[in-house]
């Protein structure tokens, strides 16, 4: 099994250690043999910074690269997007249909309870920048 997930790239900036790459994320179904019949694969170009990239001389805007990530980056990115968010989602439901009598308020609160958590991850921004990081092969 690989231990590394990669997308190719573009170099769209250079500036002090960190690189700008535009990668092309598609969908799995994506390369489907009729995924242009089905309207259900998708692909979205999006920006990534790599961080701590010592030898940008070798770089310029414009060349191909290919950008990677560990598993264990890739799965800490989805626990911290959608594992802790959805288990304090359920929890704070949970506990509010038992203490409240309307599903209406119940379900208000659940989704309140997300501000402090989301609040939590931008003010911790760039110790996980450190953590959650790519790298350029």
């Amino acid at each position: 099994m690989d231990t590394k997930i990669s997308h190719s790239g573009i170099v769209e900036s250079i500036s002090d250690g960190c690189v700008q790459v535009r990668i092309l994320q598609t969908s799995a179904c994506a390369a489907c043999k009729v995924a242009g019949h089905c309207h259900v694969s998708e692909s979205k170009e999006k920006i990534v910074d790599v961080l701590n990239v010592h030898d940008t001389n070798r770089l310029k805007v414009g060349d191909s690269v290919t950008v990677c990530a560990s598993r264990d980056v890739a799965n800490r990115a989805l626990l911290l997007g959608f594992g802790l968010p959805f288990l304090i989602l359920v929890s704070v439901l949970l506990i509010a249909l038992r203490i409240l009598s309307e599903e209406g308020l119940a379900a208000l609160t659940a989704l309140l309870a997300l501000i402090p958590y989301y609040g939590a991850l931008y003010l911790l921004r760039d110790r996980i920048r450190q953590k959650i990081a790519f790298s350029i092969e």
